[in-house]
């Protein structure tokens, strides 16, 4: 029996791709092998917001070491004992204590069929583990826009914006604070293109 392969559009892709490249360097410094492909990376079109921050995050590639990555990432985002700025998303939207985001975020990551792997540590509200999972919805289960837009409106802009400023402001990231502008400039498009379509 054959298998009807879906077809996903070039620009949906790119949204997922970009989804997934900022999950990827908030979870972990990136190796020498994700640098290398940065640095050579093609400039995205266009004199706005997201093309200057790409084209600022390629060129913080140029000096960046691996090491010196690792170094960095420790201290922003896991550090010992507390994390200079944490990523988990859930603690710049919580406005009462009795609040709890990571409940109606899990609600609707099983209503997708979504879960966390037992391997991973983090909690699914980690911008990493909501990135991943809005790349999942858009490339692999090609959830409608309305979802999407309701996702990235309850889950992904109010407490991912926050996250980009805290990293933007941090003295600390050197590295970070390119890919926090790049990451912030994407937001900034996605919350524009729902309110216009929505």
């Amino acid at each position: 029996m054959s298998q009807t392969v879906q077809f996903v559009a070039p620009e949906e892709l790119a949204r997922a791709n970009f989804y997934a490249l900022i999950a990827r360097l908030f979870y972990a410094s990136p190796d020498a092998q994700l640098v290398a492909e940065l640095r050579q990376a093609q400039p995205i079109g266009g004199e706005g917001m997201l093309a200057a921050a790409w084209r600022e995050m390629v060129e913080a590639c140029a000096s960046a070491f691996p090491v010196t990555l690792e170094n960095e990432h420790t201290v922003l985002f896991v550090g010992t004992g507390k994390a200079e700025v944490t990523p988990y998303l859930s603690h710049y939207v919580m406005k009462y204590s009795s609040e709890n985001p990571l409940v109606e975020l899990r609600q609707q990551l099983s209503a997708w069929r979504i879960g966390r792997r037992e391997e991973v540590p983090e909690y699914e509200d980690h911008i990493s583990g909501i990135f991943e999972a809005m790349r999942f919805a858009i490339a692999t289960q090609q959830r409608s826009y309305e979802e999407q837009r309701k996702f990235f409106g309850r889950f992904i802009y109010p407490g991912a914006s926050a996250f980009c400023n805290a990293v933007i402001a941090s003295p600390n990231a050197r590295f970070y604070r390119p890919v926090a502008r790049f990451a912030h400039a994407f937001l900034e498009i996605e919350k524009t293109a729902f309110e216009m379509d929505g």
